[in-house]
């Protein structure tokens, strides 16, 4: 009897380690909502930012991924003055456009952040996806910074890094 119970003890803590938790759904940040009522950014400093993001990324061989949930943040280091995200675009592995976050130029409050968010599920981006970003500002010496922490936990591991954008000159 003691070695039934023992199995059925070892059983169930091997079936619970491989169980993924339930996700509630990701809510996504309302854009509308900090749409800009500027038109004309010529007396602005432009510029555009690259910023490298993994929806996953490979181990122990290349058939085998782990699966990343994506927090790309876009912040504002300027104590004083707004700046402007003219575009935010996602880019696949093989340098597609798959998705445009923005439908028009929205606006960050100083020391503001908003983060773009893309679950561990969505994997089509692929270990090159990445974002670029087209800004303005009226101040040259606080363009703004993006970065992107990729988490993921299964059973008892975790994993965690983070990415930093770089400026495109052009």
């Amino acid at each position: 009897m003691k070695t039934i119970i023992n199995t059925l003890v070892i059983l169930l803590v091997l079936a619970s380690c491989g169980n993924k938790k339930e996700v509630p759904p990701i809510k996504y940040l309302n854009w509308e909502n900090r749409a800009s009522e500027i038109t004309d950014y010529d007396e602005f400093t432009k510029g555009k930012t690259y910023l490298p993001v993994y929806s996953h990324i490979y181990y122990f061989q290349e058939h085998r991924t782990f699966d990343l949930t994506i927090t790309a943040s876009i912040r504002n280091i300027s104590a004083t003055d707004t700046i402007y995200i003219l575009q935010a675009d996602y880019y696949n592995t093989s340098g597609e456009n798959i998705r445009k976050y923005l439908k028009s130029p929205i606006y960050l409050r100083p020391m503001e952040t908003v983060e773009i968010i893309i679950g561990e599920d969505d994997r089509e981006g692929g270990s090159g996806a990445n974002f670029v970003f087209e800004w303005a500002v009226q101040n040259a010496n606080n363009p703004p910074l993006f970065e992107a922490v990729m988490i993921s936990t299964y059973g008892q591991q975790g994993l965690s890094f983070s990415t930093r954008g770089v400026q495109i000159f052009e």
